[in-house]
């Protein structure tokens, strides 16, 4: 099968699956596709926190609501438009918290280059193996927009657990990380999508977060979603971290 013909099933299994809950169908009213995608992680349905960074349009705080109904929801989205979608969707969901802002390694104001699909968007420059890879994902725009170190944000008081850090960040997913010093003690889990080449200009790769990782105690439980080129090449996937001594996953 082809790359493109891969990526059509793809899209078609989504929509399948969005359309079997009555809160995804609601949600693809305003243009809100749940990650169904991460049904197929078998995680453990009583995390207590979820950690949202790169929440865009609130395609995984959607799937987190239904998978996690005890679960308090912060979300990072410095994009106005995608972060007002979110809102209309999950706003009645009163476990829900918002902020306008990045996650990164400081707090600061910076440069975010926005891709004509809104969550290719980053603080890295997006690079031409991404735009290769993933056609109509090319830079439309740049603004600038607040980065928060997360511990600058929220306090380990503030995160019930168990906690589950979801990083989808297009490249930045390291700062994310090392803006979590004085919290990560309090998180149990990470769930993060991350890169095999650089897509996105100077990024961090899989095999340096797995170092972080595994200096902070951390062992990787399971590889899912993972994308390919047109070569066949690894592109990313989505990895799921624990604190050693902490099963993520049901039984």
């Amino acid at each position: 099968m082809t790359l493109s013909g891969q990526r059509l099933g793809s899209r078609w299994r989504k929509l399948v699956g969005v359309l079997r809950a009555p809160q995804y169908r609601r949600a693809l009213l305003h243009g809100v596709a749940a990650s169904v995608e991460h049904e197929a992680i078998p995680l453990r349905s009583d995390f207590r926190t979820v950690i949202d960074a790169g929440a865009n349009r609130g395609q995984f705080a959607l799937f987190a609501a239904r998978r996690f109904p005890q679960a308090a929801l912060l979300c990072f989205e410095p994009l106005d438009v995608p972060r007002n979608k979110l809102e209309r969707v999950l706003g009645q969901t009163r476990r829900l918290s918002v902020f306008d802002a990045a996650l990164g390694a400081r707090s600061e104001s910076a440069e975010f280059h926005v891709s004509t699909a809104d969550d290719s968007s980053s603080l890295l420059p997006i690079g031409h193996r991404q735009r290769d890879a993933f056609p109509g994902t090319a830079e439309r725009t740049t603004i600038i927009v607040q980065v928060r170190r997360l511990d600058e944000v929220v306090t380990p008081a503030d995160l019930t657990p168990p906690v589950l850090l979801k990083i989808d960040v297009q490249g930045g997913e390291l700062g994310v990380l090392q803006g979590t010093d004085s919290v990560f003690g309090s998180i149990d889990a990470v769930l993060v999508e991350a890169s095999f080449i650089e897509l996105y200009a100077g990024q961090a790769l899989i095999d340096e977060i797995w170092g972080f990782f595994r200096l902070k105690g951390f062992t990787c439980r399971g590889v899912w979603s993972v994308t390919y080129g047109s070569g066949q090449e690894c592109l990313q996937g989505d990895f799921l971290f624990a604190r050693e001594g902490f099963e993520p996953l049901a039984g």
